[in-house]
């Protein structure tokens, strides 16, 4: 079909209704996981962890972390899958992939020689119900061998092939440690769908959760579009193409925010340069350890390096970095959202940079 034109601002807009980044706000904390898809698993807690600062980020004041805490481990509307945390309805859009598992001969290698291991810890997770990876001997044959962390973690790195190949589950934290279970006690009994319609579907629920996307990240889902000043074909999701009228807020982003995610679709959308720092020697960064995409309305306006100081209660910014010049309304919706992330975060002050 013909591919839809599409000018930038309309493209921007799309991206950040999508994502729930505009003036109306999900009504719930499953509703927004729902429109997502996901929420990402990330132990850097600079200022909050990621899965609970995205939650924020569009449920504002509401949200709390029990509420996520309760989906996943009472509730069981959500669940954990490989460092992402999804709507639970959606389990069957990826049984057929944890039963493909693995996909290359190292681990199913390495699996094999450990089947007793394997065998091993489904029946201490079975007789003993849930228990953290150190509450289980290790009895490997082959050690997992790695360059990484993983080196020799054995009991972790069966725990983590199992989870993937849907044998186990993660049933809860204690503290950030995982307690696993078997699969059968934390999921729902799902008929699996077909890999290829389950890959049909996922695809389409990425691209609405999107708005707009290149085709490497959601293959022919939806419809084809040509935005403005990038080349190349996109692909819209068809119902993005209203003509609903946009009002948008200003948001404080994790950098793994998907609005930011996909650093080059950033840069083509938003023209927003971006990196995350906390990896490059302090001397050498530009914005800070962990600096927060600034969005307004549908401009991603700069970046805030900030710290949650728990032993002093403080949210510490030590530089906002404009993108673009802050007119007295900008700067005082910046500071806004600022204090009410401190607010949230149950700190009781916040000290922004001496000019």
């Amino acid at each position: 079909m013909t591919p839809h034109l599409l000018d930038r601002a309309t493209a921007r807009r799309i991206a950040v209704r999508a994502q729930l980044l505009d003036a109306h706000r999900p009504a719930d904390l499953l509703s927004a996981v729902d429109r997502l898809t996901f929420l990402q698993i990330d132990p850097t807690a600079a200022v909050a962890p990621n899965a609970d600062l995205v939650a924020w980020t569009r449920l504002g004041a509401g949200y709390h972390p029990d509420d996520l805490v309760r989906a996943l481990e009472h509730e069981r509307s959500l669940f954990e899958h490989r460092a992402m945390i999804r709507p639970m309805a959606d389990l069957a859009l990826h049984l057929a992939e944890m039963a493909a598992w693995p996909p290359d001969a190292r681990r199913r290698d390495w699996l094999a020689a450990n089947d007793s291991f394997r065998r091993y810890v489904l029946d201490v997770l079975r007789d003993a119900g849930p228990r953290l990876s150190r509450d289980i001997e290790d009895r490997s044959v082959v050690p997992w061998p790695s360059s990484g962390w993983t080196n020799n973690r054995n009991v972790t790195q069966m725990l983590e092939f199992l989870a993937a190949r849907g044998e186990v589950a993660v049933a809860g934290r204690v503290g950030r440690q995982r307690t696993w279970d078997l699969a059968e006690r934390v999921y729902p009994a799902t008929a699996a769908v077909s890999a290829e319609e389950a890959a049909r579907r996922r695809a389409e629920r990425r691209l609405g959760s999107l708005g707009v996307a290149r085709t490497a990240v959601v293959g022919d889902a939806g419809e084809p579009a040509r935005i403005e000043g990038t080349s190349g074909v996109w692909r819209v999701a068809p119902a993005a193409l209203d003509d609903a009228p946009f009002t948008g807020r200003t948001a404080l982003l994790s950098p793994f925010d998907r609005l930011v995610h996909d650093r080059v679709r950033a840069k083509e959308l938003f023209d927003f340069d971006y990196r995350l720092e906390m990896y490059v020697p302090k001397t050498q960064r530009r914005w800070g350890y962990f600096a927060l995409p600034v969005l307004h309305h549908d401009r991603l306006v700069g970046k805030v390096d900030a710290t949650a100081d728990r032993r002093g209660s403080v949210l510490r910014v030590d530089a906002i970095h404009p993108d673009v010049p802050f007119t007295p309304e900008l700067t005082a919706a910046v500071h806004a959202e600022m204090a009410a992330l401190a607010s949230w975060s149950g700190l009781r002050d916040l000290r922004l940079p001496i000019r």
